[in-house]
């Protein structure tokens, strides 16, 4: 899948919307009124604290999300990028290009550049693989919903990510950068997942890693072919 990533174009990571982590739905809103303006929105992943499409409890939880994303993509757009706590979304969002754990790292063209895009939870080991492969499977997922009398599974794991402290530096991450750029052939790499908002120049690779919306309260802006980070 080859993308042409436009100037002007926006990308966003890690919001994991909830109750208490509200920044996702702000920078929506200002999307919605123009504050903010572009015409091509990259949403990295872990965008809702959890859901699939398969979560009745989640969806209802976060509805308010899905109806503004659905009808800002009727003028914006929209590429969502599958993360770790969001997944089969596609029926949610019939106008934006979805792409699953399996089909990342997604490609770009930037000027005469080559760009992969990926959520950040790939390269990892068979192990979670095959855990990620299990924990999307949409015949499990429906089997929760069934004996999830009165969400209170859905509650306990709301509950549990709600408790959960996400925000922190990594003392290793460049070292970690090192080893993850051996896995992409592209001249820039952009990831989420990692919560770092940090760039590196490294064997004439160009790394970004994304800031985590609701760690940070910025994402980042493509301007002049330069990636700036811009607050909410």
């Amino acid at each position: 899948m080859f993308l042409s990533i436009k100037q002007g174009a926006i990308f966003v990571a890690d919001s994991h919307f909830n109750d208490k982590n509200q920044q996702f739905l702000i920078f929506l809103k200002k999307l919605q009124s123009l504050e903010i303006v572009t015409s091509q929105l990259f949403l990295m992943g872990d965008m809702i604290d959890f859901i699939s499409g398969e979560s009745k409890y989640f969806i209802k939880q976060s509805q308010e999300i899905i109806t503004l994303l659905n009808e800002l993509s009727k003028t914006i757009e929209i590429i969502y990028l599958e993360g770790n706590h969001d997944y089969n979304l596609q029926t949610l969002f019939p106008n934006i290009l979805v792409v699953k754990r399996e089909n990342q790292p997604i490609f770009a063209k930037l000027d005469d550049k080559s760009v992969a895009l990926s959520h950040g939870d790939n390269f990892i080991n068979w192990k979670y693989d095959l855990y990620c492969s299990f924990i999307r499977n949409h015949y499990f997922l429906n089997f929760m919903n069934m004996i999830d009398f009165n969400y209170k599974i859905s509650k306990k794991i709301e509950n549990a990510l709600l408790s959960k402290n996400i925000c922190h530096r990594m003392k290793n991450f460049e070292e970690l950068v090192n080893k993850r750029i051996n896995n992409y052939k592209t001249d820039i790499i952009i990831e989420g997942h990692y919560h770092q908002g940090k760039t590196y120049i490294i064997d004439n690779k160009k790394y970004i890693n994304i800031p985590s919306l609701c760690c940070d309260n910025s994402y980042t802006k493509l301007v002049n072919s330069e990636f700036l980070e811009e607050s909410i």
